[in-house]
């Protein structure tokens, strides 16, 4: 397991990101700029670097990293920060962003666990 939270609180404008744009943001620590789209989570340790081919649990639902952006590693790592990004693309269009090809869109709810393996 290279990473493992547990979402704590979701921003009321969350699920509308997710839905209207396919992404979700999660954050660690509280940063009131992002709290409202957010998926807020419990502290993590980013044991081993996000590589493609990686998989992704988010709840029950499970996905395949399909790109790691430049800044995705630093900002998990410090922030426990990044940006999820339902599309099944090699090329990421923010350094955070990771993208995640699978079948549908997760339907994250308090008490979810995310997960990299």
């Amino acid at each position: 397991m290279k990473y493992k939270v547990e979402i704590t609180n979701i921003g009321p404008m969350a699920n509308d990101l997710l839905t209207a744009g396919d992404m979700i943001i999660f954050e660690q620590c509280e940063m009131e700029a992002l709290a409202e789209v957010c998926y807020m989570h419990t502290k993590g340790e980013l044991k081993e670097p996000v590589a493609v081919g990686d998989r992704v649990k988010i709840g029950s639902k499970t996905y395949v990293v399909a790109a790691v952006g430049d800044e995705a590693q630093h900002t998990l790592k410090t922030l426990g920060h990044c940006t999820l990004k339902f599309i099944d693309n090699p090329e990421v269009e923010l350094p955070g962003q990771i993208n995640l090809k699978g079948d549908g869109l997760p339907e994250p709810v308090i008490g979810d666990i995310i997960s990299i393996e």
